[in-house]
C-alpha cells in the first residue's frame, strides 16, 4: 500500500475522530453534552433542563471543543482559565462514553462521579445511561429518589422505563391521567416553544396515548395524541400513531391538520413541516391540497426523491388502482433503503394483485430470515401463502402477524379475509368486527362487515354496516358500489342507479385506472335493463367488453337484453360468445335454449314472446347472485381498492396478471 495515501487516510480518521470525540457539539443552540441539571422550573414547555452548568459551582461553563464559530487551527481544546476538577473531567469522559455508545464505560464512571458528588444531576444522567443500555428497572431504582421525583423531566423518564417493562398501570399513576399543564396553556397566550425543542408537556400526552393505547382504550389514546401534537407539532411519533393507526377520519385529519400551530413548533420551518404532513394524511379527500404540498416538496425543497414523499405517492397510485406504477415506485424506495418497512404493505400488496409471485416469495423468505422479529416479515409470508391458495397456512401467519403487532392493520383485515375468501362469513365477521373496534378511523372493516353480510343475504344488516362506513368516508368508490348493491336488492332501483353513478364520479376524481371500476359499470348495465332502459345497458355492457372482452357474463347479459329487445339473432350470438368462454354456464345454456326456441317459432310464425319473458326475472336473479355466493368477487381492482392499507386482502385468486378479466359482471 502506498505510504502516503495511507498517511492520507490516517489523517483523514484523525480528523473525523476528532471532530466525533466531543460530546458537547451544538445543537439548537444548546450543548447536548452538557449535564443539564433538574427541571427546578417544573417548566414541561421547554425540551431540556434548566440548570446546565457542566458542575455546580463552575462560574465559566466548559467552551465547546469544536463550536461551529472555531477556526481549524484553533479548534482543540482550551483550557478555560480555572482548571477543571476531578468530578468535571470525569463527567466528560462519562459523556463521551454515553455518545459514543460505551454505554458499559458511561455506566461504570457514572456510578463513581454520584458515589463523589451524591449530585442529583449525576444521578439523573446516570438513568438516562441505564435507559440507553437497556436497563430500565435499575433507572427505575434510581430515578425512585424523593428529590428527584420532584422533577417532571425524572418523571417522565421514570414512566418511560415503566412502559418498557410493562407495568402500565404504574406508568399512568406517575404521570397521570391527564395533563396537569392543560389550564396553564388555556390561559392568556400559549407558552411558546423556548429552546426549538420538542416540549416536555407533549412528550408526556404522547406517552399517556401509547398507555391508554395498549390499555385498549383507544378514544383516550386518541385524544392524548391529539393534545400532545397540538401541544407542540413537532411531536412526530404522536402525530404518526393518529394516522398510522387509523384514529382518525379522513376529514378528522384535515381539521387537525389545520388545527397546528407550525408557526410557533417549527418557525421558519413551519412551510415545509406543513407540507410533510400534508403527505401523511388519507387521499379520499382534498386532493388539491396533497398535490400543492407534493410540488411544494419537490420543487422548493427538493425532496422528491425523499422515501417519505415517494411513499405518499405509492398510497396515492395505491388507491387509484394504478398497481405496475405503484410498484415501481415501491421498488425505488426499497433500492434506496431496504430497511424502509413501511412501504412494504404497498408493495406486498402489489406483487399479489400483479401476479408476482416468485418475488412474493423471496421477499417473505429474505424477511422472515433477516428480521424475524417483525411483523411485516410474516405478513409478506401470508401473502405469499394466500397467492398460492394455501389460505390456511396464510391465516396462520396473518395471525403471528397479528400477535407481534396488535396494532398493524393490514394483518387484522388479512387474517379476516382469509374466512372470508372460503366462505367462512360467520368467523369473517367476528374478524371484521375486531378489526373495527381497533381501527375507528377507517371504513374498511365496516365496508368488509356490509358485504359479508351482503353474501349471507342479510340485507337490512349490511345497509346499516355499509351507512356506518359511510359517515366515515363518503368518497370510495367500492363503498358506493356496495351501497348500490344493497339497494339493488331492496328493489330501490332509481337508487340503487344513483350511488353506481356516484361510485363512477367518485373514481374519476381520485382518477383510478378506469379498467379497476367494470363492476361499476356492469352494475348499471343491469339496473337499466331493470329499468328497461335497453339501449344505456347495452352501452354500458360494451364499456366493460372495450376493457374485458372474454367476460361470459356480460355476454350472457348482453345476450338477455337483446332478446328483450326482440333482437334474436344478436342474443343467440351473443349466447354463444358466452358458452364459447364458459362452457358449463347453465344460465347462458338456458338462455340460449329459449332464443333458439323463440326463433324457431317466429320462424313458424308462432312468436311467442310471453313464454320467452315469463322466466327473465328469474334468470336475471341468477345472473347476479351465482357469481358472488361462493366467494368474493369484487371485480378488477375493486377489492384491491378496498385494501389501499391492508396488502393481504384478495379479491380472488389470480393465476395470470390477466385472469381478472372476467370479473366485470355485477358483483353483489
Amino acid at each position: 500500500m502506498d505510504p502516503k495515501k495511507a498517511n492520507s487516510n490516517n489523517a483523514d480518521l484523525k480528523k473525523e475522530t476528532d471532530v466525533t470525540a466531543t460530546p458537547l457539539s451544538n445543537l439548537a443552540g444548546r450543548r447536548i453534552g452538557e449535564t443539564p441539571g433538574l427541571l427546578s422550573s417544573q417548566n414541561p414547555h421547554s425540551s431540556t433542563l434548566t440548570i446546565s452548568p457542566l458542575a455546580h459551582g463552575t462560574k465559566k461553563p466548559i467552551p465547546d471543543r469544536y463550536d461551529n464559530t472555531l477556526t481549524p487551527q484553533n479548534a482543540k481544546y482550551d483550557a478555560v482559565d480555572s482548571p477543571l476538577s476531578q468530578a468535571e473531567k470525569l463527567r466528560l469522559w462519562r459523556h463521551d462514553a454515553y455518545m459514543q455508545h460505551h454505554y458499559r464505560t458511561a455506566e461504570y464512571i457514572g456510578d463513581k462521579i454520584l458515589a463523589l458528588t451524591n449530585d442529583l444531576n449525576d444521578a439523573f444522567w446516570l438513568a438516562q445511561v441505564y435507559y440507553a443500555s437497556g436497563h430500565y428497572a435499575r433507572a427505575e431504582q434510581l430515578l425512585m429518589n424523593q428529590e428527584l421525583e420532584k422533577s417532571v423531566y425524572c418523571r417522565y423518564l421514570s414512566a418511560l422505563c415503566m412502559t418498557k417493562m410493562d407495568k402500565w398501570l404504574e406508568a399512568l399513576e406517575k404521570i397521570g391521567e391527564t395533563n396537569p399543564f392543560k389550564d396553564d396553556n388555556e390561559l392568556g397566550d400559549k407558552i411558546k416553544n423556548q429552546d426549538g425543542g420538542i416540549k416536555l408537556e407533549a412528550s408526556m400526552c404522547f406517552l399517556r396515548g401509547l398507555i391508554f393505547a395498549n390499555q385498549n382504550d383507544f378514544d383516550r389514546a386518541k385524544d392524548s395524541y391529539i393534545e400532545a401534537v397540538k401541544v407542540d407539532a413537532k411531536c412526530f411519533e404522536a402525530f404518526d400513531e393518529l394516522i398510522r393507526n387509523n384514529l382518525l377520519t379522513p376529514e378528522e385529519e384535515w381539521k387537525l391538520l389545520s388545527s397546528l400551530d407550525f408557526e410557533d413548533s417549527t418557525e421558519e420551518n413551519s412551510e415545509l413541516v406543513r407540507a410533510l404532513y400534508t403527505t401523511r394524511l388519507g387521499k379520499y379527500v382534498h386532493m388539491d391540497k396533497f398535490i400543492d404540498a407534493e410540488s411544494l416538496l419537490k420543487e422548493v425543497y427538493s425532496l422528491g426523491s425523499n422515501g417519505d414523499v415517494m411513499l405518499s405517492r405509492a398510497d396515492l397510485l395505491f388507491i387509484q388502482c394504478r398497481f405496475k406504477d405503484c410498484l415501481q415506485v415501491c421498488e425505488k424506495i426499497l433500492e434506496m433503503d431496504k430497511f424502509k418497512f413501511s412501504v412494504l404493505p404497498n408493495y406486498l400488496a402489489c406483487l399479489y394483485e400483479l401476479g408476482g409471485r416468485n418475488k412474493l416469495f423471496l421477499m417473505a423468505h429474505e424477511l422472515t430470515e433477516k428480521h424475524p422479529e417483525e411483523a411485516v416479515s410474516w405478513l409478506a409470508t401470508g401473502i405469499y401463502y394466500l397467492a398460492i391458495n394455501k389460505v390456511a397456512e396464510a391465516r396462520r401467519f396473518f395471525s403471528k402477524a397479528s400477535m407481534m403487532n396488535p396494532h398493524f392493520g393490514q394483518a387484522w383485515i388479512g387474517f379476516a379475509h382469509t374466512f372470508a375468501v372460503e366462505g367462512e362469513h360467520e368467523q369473517a365477521i367476528a374478524a371484521y368486527s375486531t378489526a373495527a373496534r381497533l381501527f375507528q378511523g377507517t371504513h374498511l372493516p365496516s365496508l368488509f362487515l356490509g358485504m359479508q353480510h351482503l353474501q349471507l343475504n342479510n340485507v337490512i344488516l349490511a345497509e346499516e354496516y355499509l351507512n356506518l362506513s359511510c359517515q366515515i368516508c363518503k368518497t370510495d368508490p367500492l363503498l358506493l358500489n356496495e351501497m348500490g348493491v344493497v339497494y339493488y336488492h331492496k328493489n330501490d332501483l332509481r337508487t340503487a342507479e344513483m350511488y353506481f353513478i356516484e361510485a363512477l364520479n367518485a373514481a374519476s376524481i381520485l382518477d383510478n385506472d378506469p379498467s379497476a371500476w367494470l363492476s361499476i359499470h356492469a352494475n348499471l348495465g343491469h339496473v337499466n335493463r331493470r329499468l328497461k332502459k335497453y339501449e344505456e345497458a347495452l352501452s354500458f355492457f360494451e364499456d366493460v367488453l372495450r376493457v374485458s372482452p372474454r367476460d361470459s357474463n356480460i355476454y350472457s347479459s348482453m345476450g338477455l337484453v337483446n332478446l328483450q329487445l326482440g333482437r334474436l339473432f344478436d342474443a343467440i350470438h351473443n349466447f354463444h360468445e358466452a358458452l364459447s368462454l364458459a362452457p358449463n354456464d347453465p344460465v347462458a345454456t338456458d338462455l340460449l335454449k329459449r332464443a333458439l326456441e323463440e326463433n324457431a317459432a317466429v320462424s313458424f310464425g308462432q312468436s311467442e314472446t310471453s313464454f320467452l319473458f315469463s322466466g327473465l326475472d328469474v334468470t336475471n336473479d341468477i345472473i347476479l347472485t351465482t357469481k358472488t355466493q361462493p366467494k368474493l368477487k369484487l371485480g378488477k381492482g375493486a377489492w384491491n381498492k378496498a385494501n389501499r392499507h391492508i396488502s393481504s386482502t384478495p379479491s380472488r385468486f389470480y393465476t395470470e396478471e390477466n385472469d381478472d378479466d372476467d370479473d366485470s359482471t355485477m358483483d353483489i
